[in-house]
């Protein structure tokens, strides 16, 4: 498969009615892989594992099940990629890390029961920063994704494998995470669309918990209408997760075609800081009048705490990821160092050589918020302003505003390296979209032009539960910028 290959649309469209078949689609998709990711010195390394005999059944299934004259699902024969962080039965579950390498899960993320159910092809698993720790994809302990518009850059991250992926033609869709930017930070690194849903939209049963009061499941399209078609089908109540809402999930496809007319989109002022590449403040006005030529109304708004995200985040981030890596001990499952006399030693050699540094730091970071005496100095502050930025949303929503359209990162994709040995400058590429995480709201980003020849990507962010208003607002700046 190539971008130039049928849209999404076109391979449900074809596969259904016989043109194509699922068998045929998967092979296709999997010999682009093998092309893309081939070369060990410059390919993508988008995919840690794909293929098999599990691929080829489920696909002859979908074939089978059109020949009953059966409904074969609103993703029939559509080739998905998963990232590695979510649990597959016929592919191992790495994380990216050591630790976890070879691990095979006994169940299926409820995301990917659902892909199936709806008659996709799950094809393989994408690379990412491990246990979704990065903006890069470079701390994956399995080499680093490469970005397909300039493979001597980085993809984003953590879901770098998924996005690069998908802008290389090799799936039409993939899933993503999502902790403070990993599905649309990457997205606007490699010129795709990526949806970060409302916190509890999406089950996280069977997604590799980083920090779950912030994680979410996201998508990844080439379009809106299939990012958008993606979540629409893993969406929804689940009683396997207890943070999954159990409320409706609407029909968004239905809101695609409805413009602008009526909304109102706010630009906040916040997140246009001096430091911004002006060229990318200039795509985002450009889009902001864009939609005010489709019908919107545009206006100015304040998120005044945004300034507080990025410390606010990585407090709460780390502190949780320090509770929910404690399970890798090198006892009941993944990696163990041998040769150690005690339980303690076990423990410390597993850890010391089945993380990676950025995992290590990240966990030593949180541990010590946590710690007795500065518990409430950090992680309960860290909460606190975690509380006013909701609060921020809140007011800017009950305003009056639809939605917001912000940049979602403050540069275009850096070249590989360049960060790697200056952790905060890392941190500062996700500057834009941890505050949707801290808010538990839906975003997306979508592209919106290019600087020097890379990808730039818009954010729009909206209401809890309102990925309707997101999808709406997204798909007519899209058509916009495509006219």
């Amino acid at each position: 498969m190539s971008a130039r290959e049928p849209s999404l649309p076109a391979i449900v469209a074809d596969v259904g009615a016989g043109r194509r078949s699922a068998v045929e689609t998967a092979r296709a998709s999997l010999a682009a892989i093998r092309d893309a990711d081939g070369d060990p010195e410059a390919g993508l390394n988008a995919f840690l594992s794909a293929g098999g005999d599990a691929v080829e059944a489920a696909a002859a299934a979908v074939d089978e099940a059109i020949r009953r004259g059966e409904e074969p699902g609103p993703l029939a024969g559509v080739p998905v990629a998963v990232k590695d962080n979510l649990c597959t039965v016929e592919f191992p579950t790495t994380c990216g890390s050591r630790i976890l390498e070879g691990y095979r899960s006994p169940f299926d993320a409820t995301v990917v029961r659902r892909l199936r159910a709806a008659g996709a092809v799950v094809v393989g698993k994408t690379n990412l920063d491990e246990f979704a720790m990065g903006s890069s994809t470079e701390n994956s302990a399995f080499g680093p994704t490469r970005n397909p518009h300039d493979r001597t850059r980085v993809p984003g991250g953590s879901s770098g494998g998924s996005a690069a992926a998908v802008a290389a033609g090799l799936v039409p869709v993939a899933l993503g995470s999502d902790t403070g930017g990993s599905v649309r930070q990457p997205a606007a690194f490699c010129g795709v669309v990526g949806i970060k849903p409302t916190y509890g939209r999406v089950s996280r049963y069977g997604l590799v918990a980083f920090a779950s009061s912030l994680d979410q499941v996201g998508t990844f399209g080439r379009t809106v209408y299939d990012a958008t078609l993606l979540l629409q089908t893993i969406a929804g109540p689940d009683p396997l997760d207890s943070t999954a809402a159990p409320i409706p999930v609407p029909d968004w496809l239905a809101e695609l075609d409805r413009g602008v007319e009526g909304l109102v989109v706010g630009v906040p002022r916040e997140f246009f800081p001096p430091e911004l590449d002006p060229r990318i403040a200039r795509l985002c006005h450009d889009a902001a009048e864009r939609l005010a030529a489709a019908g919107a109304e545009v206006r100015e708004v304040s998120l005044p705490h945004t300034g507080y995200a990025i410390p606010t985040y990585y407090v709460i981030a780390t502190a949780e990821a320090s509770s929910n890596l404690a399970r890798y001990d090198g006892v009941r499952y993944g990696f163990r160092a041998s040769g150690a006399e005690s339980a303690l030693a076990v423990y410390e050699a597993t850890r010391s050589l089945g993380f990676g540094a950025e995992v290590k730091r990240r966990i030593m970071l949180g541990t010590y918020a946590l710690s007795a005496g500065y518990y409430d100095q950090y992680y309960g502050t860290a909460q606190r302003v975690r509380g006013l930025i909701a609060r921020d949303f809140r007011e800017v929503f009950a305003s009056g505003v639809d939605v917001l359209l912000t940049p979602t990162t403050p540069s275009v994709a850096f070249r590989l390296g360049e960060k790697v040995e200056d952790p905060y400058q890392m941190y500062l590429a996700d500057i834009f979209t941890v505050t949707a995480n801290l808010a538990g709201v839906p975003a997306l980003s979508l592209p919106i032009g290019t600087v020097d020849g890379l990808p730039v990507g818009g954010q729009l962010i909206a209401d809890r539960w309102q990925e309707g208003v997101l999808a709406r607002a997204a798909a007519a700046l899209e058509r916009s910028l495509a006219g």
